[in-house]
């Protein structure tokens, strides 16, 4: 008997099986449970004792299934249930014969008992429906079925399951999977896995002059590097073949336990799991039975403990100390050790955020150069000068009806010298600054993604091999099912796909739905506006006088943490919703599912972050009117007026506090507090028997611990809020300078935050490969198209860029910026006042007025068109859009150049690529020459039949012995 037959032998708690079987058989479960009482004695392993391995110690757990359990009200029995599941033929057949003989007599007995209220009989119970004489409802009578069905069929897959009913968590059940070498081997081969070879080549290191300035770089920032291998150069790499059993003597088999590394085991039997069906009509893979309650929870084991005085030593231990820790925020992420241990798609976001943090620091160096500028040139801003100067007796019209009455433009002194802090000249080679720094950081990307694509051998990773993975979801199958049992009772075809026209009343559903969340913001922002006017009406009444000086920024911030705290709180809404229609699309595959869940949260989140601040930038001040013909809202409120010192400081108070108050709150607070209250909830709910948190921690195993962690739920969570940040830093970048410096502060912490999460406060994910960070490389790449079309927008229309260079060039009489503020204002005679729109304190200002100023191009009201849009507009309306075209134009045709000098593939990678091919080649060639060198051995020695019988073993039998094996149950599978 072989060692993987003699690992798959039943262990149950019964004799009957042991009695009735051969001779031979009952030696083999004799030794079996020889074993599994050895493990049971105190003397057990300490694998076995961290939860790690199954009971003997040495098979290790791949994956744990949890279920809910409902013990006998009669007490709860110590008796330990940890049974072996999984059998060879032989055994499994006089079991299954067994049970189906007598298993409704057993649950007829067993239901008997129940209603007499007497201890359940031993001779009643089923291994495979939980402990000895538990007695189920309907309900879970058909879960217990379901389970049944579904573990009979991952034994049929080869793996090895083992249950623990009777652990430390009252009323909750454990199936711990491991999967055989048999198992790993066929699934790898089937998955495609490329595995590293027993052959090694020297990378060699380029000597041109750029090679060596990078090696002594790195030399010099070796300090930031973690203490772990990953970071260190390496100048020796296997060469990497797809994974398969005919060649097995091509792999470095020494150490089989540590060939397949625990996130492979663990994604190999995520994909049985998947895939596994359960029923005869349809698939009923394990996201299914999650969603229908027949398991609780799924997921693979984390690799050891995290406590520094743990002696042992593990990978999430070692990720726990130089990775998920603030004290090492200032060293490199070691990114290697992050793919060996979650897989490259986590792998990949963590490069990627990596990369975006390391773009921001010079982004954010010359963001503060910018900001700097502007406070060492505010003295020396002529416009606001001229607003601030002592002399100045210009008297403002009112900014209200009624209540608001005539204001000097000196109290707008503090405004237009912290509106020239972000509104200099400066801000406008930032923003072409700002574009070619969103293109280089694309191209840098798409050259590091090679590269990470290189090192972990993704280069051969191609959509055939990715489409293998992209199994129908559950849900998708039901509804093919519920259609083709329809159709089959009038057309007697089968159905295997959901068409488009099926599909209508969804996509009709989402459209209508997604409009309507948009026209929801749009609701929210015309709320807000209403209440700016209204409130500034109201404190405009109020008889303190400070309270009347400070209307302005009063009512700014208080609009703006108002939007902030609607965008929080939209932002779980909408991403409620985007979940519900796509769920309603029933996509096909989980890939399709996740782009299209993706797109529309971004869609809904995205118009929900910036519809106050597109407002604020492009439409704020632009529907007014003019004095005596003010624009109304629903007859009584007047459309608000920016101030004389632009929209553009309200832009970055709205900005600002959006900003920092997203990532202070939602991105850090609620990724803090909230993973820290449900883990309390958790052990609340599940605190038992007095024990504390320290003697919990204790007692309980691997397995055990690792179900009070939050579930993953995906990466785009964490994918989205770095991209709206993104687009806080590019989109109006050019009314906030310091955008980039605080993205960089919060990414600091981000880091090391969603590190510390995946690591402590989240169940171990199931590793996904990936060779790219999917869609959200096109969304990136439109969000920074559009960045170059909007901060042209707000350079010409929301600053006074345009308008500066215009009176500067056209209409100074000296050539200077001196009277740039009275030539942008207009005259109003006040008695031109609509009845009942006049001021009531006419005497505010302790004299009498009769001409008022106020922002806009117009004629006087003593000219012959008194009031009519004067030639200056015209003129720098013009030049507005003449700008808008060009900036447009010399910026994206400035990407495109930087994108055709950048090439996406580094030039050492791509030679490194070919020389693996050319090794590769040489490999197959050289293990044909050794073929043909055995084959006219073999025809010389044993003449024509031995070499036609050699054929067709392929002359691999001979050579490995184990190969035949595996050519078998490929057939078979």
């Amino acid at each position: 008997m072989t060692e993987d037959a003699e690992v798959e032998v039943n262990l149950s708690p019964t004799s009957e099986t042991e009695q009735q079987a051969p001779h031979f058989l009952r030696d083999v479960i004799f030794h079996g449970k020889f074993k599994l009482l050895k493990a049971l004695t105190p003397e057990e392993t300490s694998h076995s004792q961290q939860g790690l391995y199954l009971q003997d110690g040495q098979r290790r757990i791949d994956y744990v299934l949890t279920y809910n359990v409902k013990k006998p009200g009669g007490g709860r029995s110590m008796r330990h249930s940890t049974y072996l599941l999984t059998e060879n033929a032989v055994a499994r057949s006089l079991r299954r014969s067994h049970h189906k003989r007598d298993k409704r007599a057993r649950l007829h007995q067993a239901q008997k008992a129940k209603a007499q209220l007497s201890p359940p009989s031993p001779t009643v119970a089923d291994v495979e429906l939980g402990c000895a004489g538990e007695t189920l409802n309907g309900h879970e009578d058909h879960k217990a079925f379901r389970r049944e069905e579904f573990e009979a069929k991952l034994r049929d897959m080869g793996l090895v399951l083992e249950k623990d009913e009777d652990g430390k968590i009252p009323g909750l059940g454990f199936v711990k999977i491991h999967a055989p070498w048999n198992v790993l081997c066929r699934e790898a081969e089937f998955m495609k896995l490329k595995m590293p070879t027993k052959k090694v080549y020297e990378v060699k290191q380029s000597s041109s002059v750029v090679e060596k300035i990078s090696s002594l770089v790195s030399k010099a920032l070796e300090p930031l590097h973690p203490h772990v291998e990953e970071h260190r150069p390496k100048n020796i790499k296997h060469l990497s073949h797809t994974f398969t059993r005919e060649k097995l003597h091509l792999f470095d088999l020494s150490d089989k336990d540590s060939f397949f590394d625990s996130k492979t085991r663990s994604s190999i039997v995520f994909e049985i799991l998947k895939r596994t069906t359960c029923t005869a009509k349809y698939s009923m893979g394990i996201t299914s039975l999650l969603g229908s309650g027949v398991y609780t929870a799924a997921y693979p084991l984390h690799d050891g403990n995290i406590n520094k005085e743990s002696p042992e030593s593990s990978d999430r231990k070692l990720l726990y100390e130089e990775w998920a820790n603030y004290g090492v925020f200032y060293k490199y992420q070691p990114i290697g050790l992050v793919r060996k241990y979650f897989g490259e798609k986590i792998g990949l976001y963590f490069a990627w955020l990596g990369l975006y943090t390391q773009m921001l620091i010079p982004a954010s160096l010359v963001g503060v150069i910018v900001f700097l500028y502007g406070c060492a040139t505010v003295d020396d801003n002529i416009p606001s000068m001229e607003i601030c100067h002592p002399r100045n007796n210009i008297t403002m019209c009112p900014l209200c009806d009624k209540v608001c009455s005539y204001w000097r433009l000196s109290t707008a002194c503090g405004t237009a010298r912290a509106s020239h802090l972000f509104d200099n000249p400066a801000t406008v080679f930032f923003s072409i600054f700002m574009a070619l720094w969103a293109a280089m950081f694309m191209e840098q990307w798409k050259r590091r993604q090679m590269r990470l694509n290189y090192e972990w051998d993704l280069t051969g990773f191609e959509d055939e091999e990715e489409a293998l993975k992209d199994h129908p979801r559950a849900e998708y199958e039901f509804k093919v099912m519920q259609k083709s049992m329809s159709k089959d009772k009038k057309t007697k075809h089968k159905v295997e796909k959901l068409t488009f026209r099926d599909r209508l009343p969804a996509y009709m559903t989402t459209v209508v739905m997604m409009l309507l969340m948009i026209g929801v913001t749009f609701a929210i922002v015309f709320g807000v506006i209403l209440y700016r006017i209204s409130t500034k009406a109201a404190l405009h009444m109020s008889s303190n006088p400070v309270t009347r000086s400070h209307v302005q920024l009063t009512v700014k911030t208080t609009a703006a943490i108002i939007n902030l705290v609607v965008i929080l709180i939209l932002d779980e809404v909408y991403g409620a919703v985007a979940r519900w229609l796509t769920v309603l699309e029933v996509p096909k595959t989980d890939k399709s599912f996740e782009e299209r869940l993706i797109f529309k949260t971004f869609i809904l989140k995205f118009f929900n972050a910036f519809t106050p601040i597109i407002y604020i930038a492009f439409f704020r001040g632009r529907l007014v009117g003019r004095p005596g013909s003010y624009w109304y809202v629903f007859e009584s409120y007047r459309m608000e007026e920016c101030t004389h010192g632009g929209c553009l400081m309200e832009l970055c108070i709205q900005l600002s506090i959006t900003m920092l108050g997203k990532q202070l709150i939602q991105n850090n607070l609620f990724e803090i507090g909230v993973p820290k209250l449900k883990k309390l909830i958790r052990y609340i709910r599940s605190k038992q028997g007095g024990f504390q948190e320290e003697e919990r921690k204790k007692k309980l195993l691997r397995y055990e611990t690792d179900h009070f962690l939050e579930p993953f739920a995906g990466l785009t969570p964490e994918y989205m809020e770095m991209i709206i940040q993104f687009g806080f830093v590019t989109l109006f970048v050019a009314s906030f300078p310091l955008a980039p410096l605080f993205a960089l502060l919060n990414n600091i912490i981000e880091i090391r935050l969603d590190a510390k999460k995946f690591v402590t406060e989240l169940r171990r994910p199931v590793a996904a490969r990936a060779k790219d960070i999917g869609i959200w490389y096109d969304i990136l790449r439109g969000v920074a198209k559009v960045a170059v079309i909007i901060n042209a927008f707000v350079i010409s229309f929301t600053s006074d860029f345009i308008p500066r260079m215009v009176y500067q060039y056209m209409y100074s009489p000296d050539g200077s910026m001196h009277g740039f503020v009275n030539h942008t204002m207009s005259y109003f005679n006040v008695s031109h006042f609509q009845d009942g729109k006049e001021p009531m304190e006419p005497l505010y200002l302790g004299y009498p007025v009769e001409i008022c100023r106020y922002k806009d191009y117009r004629e006087p009201p003593w000219s012959l068109t008194p009031y009519e849009i004067s030639k200056e507009f015209w003129t720098v309306l013009a030049v507005r859009l003449a700008f808008v075209i060009v900036f447009q134009n010399v910026v994206l045709l400035m990407n495109d150049v930087v994108d055709w000098l950048i090439p996406d593939i580094p030039k050492d990678i791509s030679l490194q690529i070919h020389k693996e091919k050319i090794l590769l080649v040489e490999l197959f060639m050289k293990e044909e020459r050794v073929k043909s060198h055995i084959l006219e051995s073999r025809v010389s020695a044993g003449g024509p039949a031995f070499c036609s019988r050699s054929n067709n073993n392929n002359n691999y039998t001979t050579a490995h012995p184990r190969s035949s094996l595996h050519t078998n149950s490929t057939k078979s599978f």
